[in-house]
């Protein structure tokens, strides 16, 4: 359940704690997915609403693209050191895009963890949802999360964006045209961002609870 902070400028989600085992980039995806950015768009009409996530988008892409290129210019190892903070930052302009078109389309109430994570991931770790989401006929519908689940679909994304992260990393030893390549890619991913999000908002957002867990013997058995 969300907490809202009339001093915070994000909703608060009860946190799942990343298991030390696992990797940097997926410590890093559930420590992102425990805040989700408040927005102060404000719903616009269905005549509009397109128009204006297409103005968002196209902001927040430019955005993402020259705060990638310019964490990629140190050259050489230096440059790895830049990867991952270059993750979080462009997941967070990401993030709050996703934030924004969902208020854009009055549907913030709709916005949790999985709805976010589906946004910003799917069109590079599709397969990594079959635990929260699935299609039932035209509809996508949401499951939502126990910790250990989100956990395991958290692993499953930090794979692919690890490997994605070694080509960045790579591009790091070709100063200024590696940078632009990098900044030219965070600029076509966010777009491929807002397009889930306006794919997924523009229509009813459907949720279910979880299974719940199998009620205990009483007859000993």
């Amino acid at each position: 359940m969300a907490k809202h902070d009339a001093t915070s400028t994000s909703k608060e989600i009860i946190a799942v704690v990343a298991d030390r085992t696992e990797s940097p980039v997926t410590r890093a995806i559930l420590s992102f997915v425990s805040h989700i950015p408040e927005s102060d768009v404000a719903a616009a009409s269905p005549a509009t609403v397109e128009e204006k996530c297409q103005q968002l988008a196209a902001a927040a892409a430019r955005k993402a693209g020259l705060t990638a290129g310019s964490l990629a210019l140190p050259p050489g190892p230096v440059g790895w050191l830049t990867v991952l903070p270059e993750l979080v930052a462009i997941w967070r302009i990401q993030g709050q895009l996703v934030s924004d078109i969902a208020a854009a389309y009055g549907k913030t109430a709709s916005l949790g963890r999985e709805q976010m994570l589906w946004c910003l991931f799917r069109h590079t770790a599709a397969q990594a949802f079959r635990d929260i989401a699935m299609r039932v006929g035209d509809r996508l519908v949401f499951r939502r999360a126990a910790g250990g689940v989100l956990q395991r679909v958290a692993g499953r994304i930090g794979v692919s964006v690890s490997k994605r992260a070694v080509g960045k990393g790579i591009s790091r030893w070709l100063p200024i045209v590696g940078a632009m390549g990098v900044g030219a890619y965070a600029y076509y991913d966010t777009n491929h961002v807002a397009k889930s999000a306006m794919e997924l908002f523009s229509g009813e957002v459907h949720v279910e609870d979880a299974e719940p867990p199998m009620a205990p013997d009483t007859d000993g058995k």
